[in-house]
């Protein structure tokens, strides 16, 4: 992984076999982001995702292992417990333009990946909220 950092936005490009979680927080805790937005472009071609039922409170993972395009990356960077916690979405087309996506569990870059990090001013903690089983935003005072 190489990146950049101008002003508020951190530019990163991820190489074949890295693992875009991974690097995500490699790049957050050298440059101390304990709020920001992430958005990506790129391709892999070994990806988890999941949908989380609330019912249940349990995620439902699928895994994929061929060539995709990501269409969309999204998601944030906050803190749990004073540490880096990271909530992104993905989806990913294959080369039928068939899209898969969810919950970000991993992901393996085929070729490249392009991600903006734009940081925030500022901590937003996550805890627990037992009714529906997800870790939510708790603001700061």
């Amino acid at each position: 992984m190489e990146y950049r950092r101008f002003g508020d936005t951190i530019v990163c490009r991820l190489q074949r076999g890295e693992e875009i979680h991974e690097q995500l927080e490699k790049v957050a805790t050298a440059e101390s982001v304990t709020l920001a937005e992430v958005r990506g472009i790129g391709a892999i071609d070994d990806f988890t995702v999941g949908c989380y039922d609330v019912n249940e409170q349990k995620y439902y993972k699928n895994h994929f292992t061929f060539p995709a395009e990501i269409t969309m990356l999204y998601g944030n960077i906050t803190t749990m417990d004073g540490k880096y916690y990271a909530h992104i979405h993905l989806t990913a087309a294959d080369k039928e333009g068939h899209a898969f996506g969810g919950h970000l569990n991993e992901a393996r870059i085929f070729a490249t990946g392009e991600l903006f990090i734009r940081v925030l001013d500022g901590t937003v903690e996550r805890e627990k909220d037992e009714r529906i089983g997800l870790n939510v935003f708790r603001f700061l005072d």
